[in-house]
């Protein structure tokens, strides 16, 4: 079986593209976890191998400070991957990001998704309001 190239982008609720990460998978049918999961994967990886300073990924680290530029992780430490997907996973459940799947909202965890080379998965993270 060939590869599978996922594009996911990060967007505001407006549309605007923060965002776009593309990972080569080795199917085209896959859940909505596998997708979540492969995505976190692909940010620690890409970080751990690094060490910048600042993480941008799909959900914070523990112990990083959030900032403008990303997560600042102190002294540049390699970040659990295997964390990172439990919390992701967890903030996915309690609403803390939406996933559009060609801009069809995922539902739940379990979800499958038939990948093609049109498809385009978005994840729209939520702004706390400020003062509300």
């Amino acid at each position: 079986m060939e590869s599978t190239v996922l594009v996911i982008k990060d967007e505001t609720s407006g549309g605007k593209i923060l965002n776009e990460i593309n990972i080569t998978l080795e199917t085209n049918r896959l859940t909505v976890r596998e997708i979540i999961e492969a995505r976190v994967l692909h940010e620690v990886n890409a970080y751990n191998e690094r060490l910048p300073e600042y993480y941008r990924g799909l959900v914070q680290p523990s112990n990083a400070e959030k900032t403008l530029n990303g997560y600042k992780i102190p002294s540049r430490k390699k970040i659990d991957a295997e964390q990172q997907v439990y919390v992701a996973l967890d903030a996915f459940q309690r609403n803390g990001y939406f996933i559009l799947i060609n801009n069809k909202q995922a539902e739940s965890l379990e979800q499958e998704v038939q990948l093609k080379p049109e498809t385009v998965v978005s994840f729209l993270k939520l702004t706390p309001l400020v003062g509300g």
